[in-house]
C-alpha cells in the first residue's frame, strides 16, 4: 500500500520541478502533468503523477497532520 502526501511545486525547471513536502524538497520529473509554480500534486517514483487542488491538498496534509499528532 502506497501512502500518497501532496507536495507544492516550487520551482520549475524544463521537466523536472523543487517539490516541497513540508519543509523537505525533491526533484520530481514533471512530463506527466500540467503544473505551475504553486500547484500541488502527487509524486510516486520520481514523477508527478496527479495534479490537486489547493484545496483538496490542504486537506489531506490537516489529516496527515491529525493522525500524527495521535500517534
Amino acid at each position: 500500500m502506497c501512502l500518497a502526501v501532496p507536495g507544492k511545486i516550487i520551482e520549475k525547471r524544463g521537466n523536472k520541478a523543487i517539490v516541497d513536502y513540508g519543509g523537505v524538497r525533491r526533484e520530481a520529473d514533471i512530463s506527466l502533468v500540467d503544473v505551475k509554480e504553486g500547484d500541488y500534486v502527487i509524486v510516486h517514483a520520481g514523477f508527478a503523477i496527479q495534479v490537486l487542488s489547493k484545496k483538496d491538498a490542504e486537506e489531506t496534509l490537516k489529516i496527515f497532520e491529525e493522525m500524527l499528532k495521535n500517534a
